[in-house]
Order: structure tokens, then C-alpha cells, then sequence
């Protein structure tokens, strides 16, 4: 593993908001966006997006998203003055095909200006609450609000828009088969970064990981020191080395037989009388393995040293 590099450090309380904003928004990320609905006393509607979102209970199912004061001048979003006197919204998930409409639907608009007209989106009755759907949406939660938490004052200020789904939908060709959940593929889902900067949750930058082991995996402190130590062997090659069980590592007859699969066979020959070079290419091999999904033969290919 790599030496560790140096760092900026900054204290919050030395920054304006202003100033801060770039870097916490710019480290804590990519955030979803939540592309909330919300109506006024009058009936008016408002659409506006915050990435301040997440969710935080499957029982009750809640939602939080936080409307920040303006840094300019503190004041609150509008969306935040119409939870306050209507407490209902429809929390949307924005896909790819949507986010130029949903940047435009963040533009501060006067009060009373519907951005559904402004950001060309389509209007859909919702069925417990007030607040309409964005018919364009692959996801959309209705939702009463429970509680909204104001953590200050003043600009930059948050304010959590506490939500309880009590209704969502979702577009039937994001869904798996037989309707057993959402495919991240065909969600195609943006989230927010810093600046101006969105990304786009498809295609290559999709990946799984396993879980840790339900058996317990080893942990990287019991990984032997040559492979804890290795300069080519990264903590994501080592954490997924460290995720198997001791007792399930491969027997040294497995790791003999393994010696005749022709790309360690090739190794082993070409660089049997270069120890230092032998470990590194073992090493670069193992990786591919992992890359591949095929654990046991990356601890076949470093235990054969």
C-alpha cells in the first residue's frame, strides 16, 4: 500500500459559508438529489432539486432532505416555506434523461412561479397528497412531513424536512423482473458533486461489492506480510482478500495444482530465478484475478511464492 499523503486542513469556523461551501460540498459526495414538489397555502406550486437527501428508515419509510438558507443573504428557499404551511411533498428521483430539466427547475424564480411550466415537465395528480408528480420521473415518493429541524440560522443555515412515504411509485421499466426491486442499470440515476458538476450512475462506473463475509473474513491484519505489505497489492485488492475466512484459504496441494494453469505456468518459468520480479508479477496477476471475480485463484496465484 501506498505512503500516506499529505493533507489541507481547515477549521469550519475560520470560513465564511460562503467559502466552506466548496469544500464540504465538493468532498461529500456524489449526493442524491431529491427533486421536490411542494405546494403553498394558496395551492401554488414549487419544484425545486436538493442534494442534500437521503433516506434513513425503511420502517417507518423516511426521507430527509435539507433546503439551505441562501448564502447571499440567509434567507429560506421557498420549498421551505411551503413545508412550513403545507407540510407535504413529492420526493422525485431524477435519471439522466432528466437533469438539464431539473438544473433549470433550481433557477430562483420568484415566489408563485410554477418551475413544472419553466423546466417543461408534466404535471401528475397525486393520490395522497397535494403537492403534484413529475410524470417524467422514474421514482417518486409522496410524502407527509414529520418534522422539520432548523440546525441554525443565517446563510448556509440547514433545515431537515423530515418525510414519511405514505405512497411511491415507479416506472415500470426501471424495475427488475417480476417487479423485485430497481435495476440501477435502467435507473440510470445522476447525484450531485461539487461546482457544476453532476455523475451518472450507469454503465462502467456501476460495480458491486461483496458483503463482508457472514462468516467473518480474516480482516487484513491476519493477511500474510508479504501480500499485507505488497506495494503493487491496493486496499481494495487486500480488502477483498481479508474478506475470507482463514479456515477456507486453499490447501497447498490446491495451490500446487494451480501451478499448471498456463499464465502462472508462464510466470513461474520465466521468472523462477528472479525472486523480487517473481512477486511483483504474481501480484500484478493476482489483481487481474480479483478484477475478475475469482478470489480463491488470486490467493492460489500469491501463496504459490
Amino acid at each position: 500500500m501506498s505512503t500516506l499523503p499529505a493533507f489541507h486542513s481547515l477549521t469550519p469556523a475560520d470560513l465564511t459559508p460562503a467559502e466552506w461551501q466548496p469544500f464540504l460540498g465538493g468532498a461529500v459526495a456524489p449526493r442524491p438529489v431529491a427533486f421536490a414538489s411542494t405546494v403553498d397555502a394558496e395551492g401554488r406550486v414549487n419544484l425545486s432539486p436538493f442534494s442534500f437527501f437521503n433516506v434513513f428508515s425503511y420502517s417507518p419509510p423516511i426521507l430527509v432532505f435539507s433546503p439551505v438558507n441562501r448564502l447571499r443573504d440567509g434567507s429560506p428557499k421557498h420549498t421551505l416555506l411551503n413545508v412550513r404551511a403545507v407540510p407535504e411533498v413529492v420526493v422525485h428521483i431524477c435519471d439522466y434523461a432528466l437533469v438539464q430539466q431539473l438544473s433549470l427547475a433550481s433557477a430562483e424564480y420568484p415566489a408563485g412561479v410554477n418551475e413544472f411550466g419553466k423546466a417543461g415537465l408534466t404535471e401528475l395528480a397525486s393520490e395522497c397528497v397535494r403537492p403534484p408528480r413529475v410524470a417524467e420521473a422514474p421514482a417518486a415518493f409522496e410524502c407527509v412531513v414529520e418534522q422539520i429541524v432548523a440546525l441554525a440560522e443565517g446563510p448556509g443555515a440547514g433545515n431537515l424536512v423530515v418525510c414519511r412515504v405514505v405512497r411511491a411509485h415507479f416506472r415500470q421499466d426501471v424495475l427488475l423482473p417480476d417487479a423485485a426491486g430497481i435495476d440501477p442499470f435502467k435507473l440510470d440515476a445522476v447525484a450531485r458533486l461539487g461546482g457544476d458538476w453532476y455523475c451518472r450512475a450507469s454503465g462502467a462506473s456501476l460495480f458491486e461489492v461483496a458483503r463482508p463475509n457472514r462468516r467473518l473474513g480474516m480482516g487484513l491484519d491476519q493477511l500474510p506480510a508479504p501480500i499485507r505489505t505488497s506495494r503493487l497489492l491496493t486496499g481494495n485488492d487486500l480488502g477483498q482478500l481479508a474478506n475470507l475466512e482463514r479456515d477456507a484459504l486453499p490447501t497447498p496441494a490446491q495451490v500446487a495444482a494451480f501451478r499448471t494453469e498456463p499464465a502462472l505456468a508462464y510466470l513461474l518459468n520465466k521468472y523462477g530465478d528472479d525472486a523480487p520480479q517473481l512477486q511483483q508479477q504474481l501480484a500484478l496477476l493476482a489483481r487481474q484475478h480479483l478484477a475478475e471475480g475469482r478470489l480463491l485463484d488470486a490467493w492460489k496465484t500469491l501463496l504459490v511464492a
